[in-house]
Parts: C-alpha cells; sequence; structure tokens
C-alpha cells in the first residue's frame, strides 16, 4: 500500500493561498493527498481592497475578520491550515522607506521564525513544500521573511541535531517556489481576450513587462489544474476584505482562461528524489519513492 502523500504550503498572509497556487491545492485535495496550509502572519496590517469592505466596523476588527476568511477559503479548498503566529509587517510606503514595526515578522531572527515550522514540518511531515522565491514573488517584507524560514525549516527539520526538542526529524522531499506570473502567461490570457474581442485587463502589464524581470524561465513543472480554477476564484472570494469580486482578478471569463493557461507554474528549488524536468506533477519521483518504501 504506498504512502500517504503530503503536501504544506507555506504562505505569509491569509490570502496569499488562495492566489497562489490555490487551483493545484485543490487538486491534489481531490486526488486524497493531505493538503496543510501554513499561514505566518495575521494579516493585521494588510490593506482593505474590497471598497465594499472598507468600513470602520470591519477595520476596527480586521485581525478577527482575516481569521475568519481563511477558515472560509480552507474550507473551499478542502486543506487543513495552521497559524505560525508572527505578527503582519506591513507593505512601507515611501522615500525613504519608514522602519518596519518593531516585534513584526520581517524583522525576526530567522532560526527563531523558522522553530515553529521546523516543530510543523516533523508532526505533520510532508513530502513536497510550496512557498515564494527569495524576492519573495514580489518585494514584500512577509514575502520575503516567509521564504527565508521556509528554506530554514526545509534544511532542519530532517537534521537530528538540530532542534531536537521540535519532535522527531523528518526531511521533506522537494521544495518549490511560487511562479505566479511570466512573460508568456500574460501575453498568453492578453492575447486570448483580444481574439475574444474582449478587452484585456493586462495592457498595462504588457507595457511595464520590459521594465521587470521575466521569471518564465524558472519554470520547471506546470501542473494541469483547469478544472479547479473555479474552486480557486470561491477561495479567493472567501477572503472579502482583500478580493473585490467586481474586480481585476476576474475580468477574463473562466473558459477562456482554462483554454489560455491551463496551468499553476513551479520552480523546483530543492530535491532529494529524482524526476526528469520539466514535469507535469509536484510528487513526481516522490510517488515512486514512497512505493519502493
Amino acid at each position: 500500500m504506498a504512502e500517504q502523500l503530503r503536501l504544506m504550503a507555506v504562505h505569509a498572509h491569509p490570502d496569499d493561498e488562495s492566489s497562489k497556487g490555490a487551483a493545484t491545492m485543490a487538486k491534489y485535495v481531490a486526488e486524497g493527498v493531505d493538503v496543510l496550509v501554513v499561514t505566518c502572519t495575521g494579516g493585521e496590517r494588510g490593506s482593505v481592497l474590497n471598497p465594499k469592505m472598507d468600513r470602520p466596523d470591519v477595520w476596527a476588527n480586521i485581525g478577527d475578520i482575516r481569521r475568519a476568511e481563511m477558515d472560509a477559503a480552507r474550507a473551499v479548498l478542502g486543506v487543513e491550515q495552521a497559524w505560525l503566529g508572527f505578527v503582519d509587517s506591513g507593505l512601507p510606503e515611501g522615500d525613504p522607506l519608514p522602519p518596519l514595526p518593531e516585534g513584526c515578522f520581517a524583522l525576526q531572527e530567522v532560526e527563531v521564525a523558522a522553530a515553529p515550522l521546523v516543530r510543523l514540518m516533523r508532526q505533520f511531515r510532508p513530502h513536497v513544500v510550496t512557498t515564494y522565491d527569495e524576492e519573495g514573488g514580489y518585494p514584500h517584507p512577509d514575502h520575503i521573511m516567509t521564504h527565508k524560514v521556509t528554506v530554514a525549516a526545509f534544511e532542519a527539520a530532517g537534521d537530528p541535531e538540530r532542534h531536537p526538542e521540535l519532535g522527531e526529524p523528518w526531511q521533506p522531499l522537494k521544495l518549490y517556489y511560487d511562479v505566479g506570473f511570466s512573460r508568456a502567461k500574460i501575453m498568453g490570457l492578453h492575447e486570448a481576450m483580444l481574439a475574444a474581442g474582449l478587452e484585456s485587463p493586462y495592457g498595462e502589464w504588457m507595457k511595464r513587462w520590459e521594465e521587470r524581470p521575466d521569471k518564465g524561465e524558472r519554470i520547471t513543472t506546470r501542473v494541469d489544474c483547469a478544472a479547479y480554477f473555479p474552486v480557486r476564484d470561491d477561495a479567493l472570494r472567501a477572503h472579502a476584505t482583500q478580493i473585490d469580486p467586481d474586480g481585476f482578478w476576474f475580468q477574463v471569463p473562466m473558459d477562456l482562461q482554462q483554454r489560455a493557461w491551463p496551468t499553476e507554474d513551479f520552480q523546483l528549488a530543492r530535491s532529494l528524489v529524482d524526476s526528469p524536468l520539466p514535469e507535469s506533477d509536484l510528487f513526481a519521483g516522490v510517488r515512486e519513492t514512497c512505493r519502493a518504501h
């Protein structure tokens, strides 16, 4: 009998799990994989991006509301979820940038902040871990810190000499970085909208691509999960303070998205198993290893 497969996705704030790799998680849940989302902060300093929720009563209870939204999204995706318990660092703005708030997640020592994640890895025993690249996907201090903490925990969890007080060692076999946007993906969606006679929401993005690096060349793994895009969108809408249901993310018709770019894309960053690239499965090589044992 094959070992139960387990996937851990480490994210900075509630809502990140629904905008990065959500359809992939929903696909694996449907296939019987155990999936745990780890949320590093409570999102207490996040903006309210849905005009309908920009109200004094929402701002007064933003921490509790974001936790309730996370629970709703978790139920939609069918995943388990755990909080690391750190405080949102906020997104500093200005020139020069103001200092980060005292005690926030991004100011923690990496080894200290990684310890609760090491404990979770040893408890949940994931075969595969996903998170952000070294730039955080985009340069939010909490996203960059999430990357650092996840890499540190991935490397420490299997070492019996490190943090023996945090449980029996467990070594995850693969670490992936989410590659949410590439030039080819945005171009594909943009051209599909124009071909359908619709106004593309990506016109300005296309103009800016000359100024930003294209991470498309990093992609090693494309997971076909178009059937679960509606689940992803339902999970996004559960984060009502962050996602405007009439906003940008929902301007491309679902059937067009599914045809133009049916995958979610990842970069394989660490692997302890053999799996030829490119891949179409985060568990490539892992399934074989688990069966062999």
